[in-house]
């Protein structure tokens, strides 16, 4: 399973009959999923539907979502209510004569609830529903694509990274300040120094400050720990899916490791190593803060 990126953009239109419709997706990073719905009013079942289609495609990233409906419908026409009329017509009819003038028409349509306005079209929402809900389908598919295309990217640009890591660890390894040679040559000059600094040390605090710095002289743990993690990333590399949590983890440990290294560097080639390991690893993070 490969890996995507949380980034992506994806866009469904289309009509039905007088309606147009418009999905909209952008997808930024995000430490969870974030749905970020609108609809125009009157369509929030076309929402909810977004949320539950997306919630069941997508496991991280903030997402963006708008819907716009459109209409080529006309002026709005009057419409006489004639049950309504009737029924005026009929109560007048029964009232007794009092030599007032029968009503005419323009004062009974303009009784509230004889005319009303309507658009032509106007359940809009029964007529793009369906069409709409194919199109959410085609947008979140175009975004899994897109998402799965910056994803091969950033993999690409990971295992680059992960290739200089294991090489830069390897130098560190063979590297000849690593030697017992120059591990001891560093030694008796950090205990020459000690003695000049204070001619009555103690033997045993001779012995133990020594100790202390053969310790701090030794890379291994930190050269094997990174030569588990670059194992480690490149197994998660080939699992692929939503590992973009995992990875921000590992990726932190790399710096970890490597800060130490160069803590511990008994030299300036060592120096460079632990300092170039740094910042590849810097590299590495930024690029994994965008996997899914």
């Amino acid at each position: 399973m490969a890996i995507e990126s949380m980034t992506g953009f994806a866009r469904a239109a289309g009509t039905a009959g007088i309606h147009g419709w418009a999905w909209e997706i952008r997808s930024v990073n995000g430490r969870g999923l974030d749905l970020r719905v609108r609809v125009p009013p009157g369509f929030e079942v076309l929402a909810e539907a977004a949320r539950k289609r997306l919630a069941g495609g997508f496991a991280r990233g903030t997402l963006h979502v708008n819907l716009a409906v459109t209409s080529d419908a006309g002026p709005p026409r009057p419409r006489v209510n004639e049950a309504v009329l009737a029924a005026l017509l009929e109560a007048i009819g029964k009232l007794p004569a009092s030599g007032i003038a029968p009503p005419s028409y323009d004062g009974l349509l303009g009784i509230r609830g004889v005319v009303d306005y309507a658009e032509e079209g106007q359940d809009a929402l029964s007529a793009v529903e369906a069409p709409a809900l194919a199109g959410l389908e085609q947008a979140a598919l175009a975004l899994k694509e897109a998402r799965a295309s910056e994803g091969r990217a950033l993999e690409a640009i990971l295992r680059g990274h992960l290739d200089t890591i294991a090489r830069l660890t390897r130098e560190a390894e063979s590297h000849p300040a690593r030697s017992n040679d120059a591990i001891r040559a560093r030694l008796a000059a950090q205990v020459e120094a000690l003695l000049g600094a204070a001619n009555g040390l103690d033997p045993q605090r001779l012995h133990q400050e020594a100790a202390l710095l053969a310790v701090r002289a030794d890379i291994r743990e930190e050269i094997d720990r990174l030569h588990a993690h670059v194992a480690a990333l490149r197994d998660l590399l080939e699992k692929g899916g939503p590992i973009g949590r995992k990875l921000d983890f590992l990726a932190q440990e790399f710096g970890r490791e490597a800060s130490t290294l160069c803590a511990k560097a008994n030299g300036p080639g060592l120096s460079r190593i632990g300092l170039d390991l740094r910042t590849v690893v810097d590299q590495m993070r930024e690029q994994v803060q965008n996997v899914e």
